[in-house]
C-alpha cells in the first residue's frame, strides 16, 4: 500500500506557525527572534530573507490571525443563524465557542495593541483594520436586519464584544458571551424597525 505523500511546509510558514503560537500563547513582547529561530527549526537568515525584522513577522502574524478569525466568525455565524437577526446574536453565541476552548487567550489583536503601545507600529495598525472588519461586518449584518440605525448598532455591539473578550480572558469564563448576548438581544429589539419576534431574539 502506498503511503500517502507529507506535505511539507514552506519555511515561511513554519516560521509564521511557530510565531504564532509562541506570540498568542506568551505575548510579543516575551517571545524573541532566536525563540522562534529554535523552535521552528530554520536558519536565523532564512528568518530575515522572509521577514525583514521582528515587527515585520509581527505585522505578517497579525494578517493571518485577522484573515483566519474573520473566516471562522463568518462562517460560524452562518452555521447558526440564517435571519440577519438571528446571525447578529449568533456572534455571541460563536465568542462563547472561542471561550470554551483549551487555548483561548483573550483577542490577538487587542493583546498586540496593548503590548505595541506605539500607534505607528504596523501590528498596531493591523490591529485597528482588524477591529474596523468586524464592525464593517456587525453593520451589514444590522442594515440586513433592518434596524433603524445601523452604524449606531454596530458600535454599540462591537463594544459588547471587545468587552467580552477581555472579561472572559481576566475571569477564565465563557459566560460573558453569554452575559453580552442578552444585552444585545435588547439592543436589537430596540433599535429594530419592524418588531422582531421574541422566537428570534432569544438571548437563551
Amino acid at each position: 500500500m502506498t503511503k500517502p505523500k507529507t506535505i511539507r511546509k514552506s519555511v515561511r510558514d513554519r516560521i509564521l506557525s511557530t510565531a504564532s503560537g509562541l506570540f498568542y500563547r506568551e505575548g510579543i513582547r516575551n517571545v524573541g527572534i532566536d525563540r522562534i529561530v529554535a523552535e521552528s527549526g530554520v536558519a536565523k537568515m532564512s528568518l530575515y530573507n522572509h521577514f525583514k525584522s521582528k515587527d515585520a513577522l509581527i505585522e505578517a502574524w497579525l494578517r493571518q490571525q485577522d484573515e483566519q478569525w474573520c473566516e471562522w466568525l463568518k462562517t460560524t455565524i452562518e452555521q447558526r443563524a440564517s435571519n440577519p437577526s438571528q446571525q447578529l446574536l449568533a456572534i455571541f453565541d460563536a465568542l462563547r465557542e472561542w471561550f470554551e476552548g483549551p487555548d483561548f487567550r483573550g483577542c490577538a489583536f487587542i493583546n498586540a495593541s496593548v503590548e505595541l503601545a506605539n500607534a505607528d507600529h504596523p501590528g498596531h495598525r493591523v490591529a485597528l483594520e482588524h477591529q474596523q472588519s468586524i464592525y464593517r461586518y456587525i453593520k451589514s449584518l444590522a442594515q440586513a436586519a433592518e434596524v433603524s440605525s445601523p452604524e449606531q448598532l454596530a458600535r454599540q455591539l462591537l463594544l459588547l464584544v471587545q468587552g467580552a473578550i477581555v472579561v472572559a480572558m481576566m475571569e477564565g469564563s465563557w459566560s460573558t458571551a453569554s452575559q453580552a448576548k442578552k444585552v444585545a438581544a435588547t439592543l436589537i429589539q430596540t433599535a429594530s424597525k419592524s418588531g422582531v419576534t421574541e422566537t428570534v431574539l432569544s438571548a437563551e
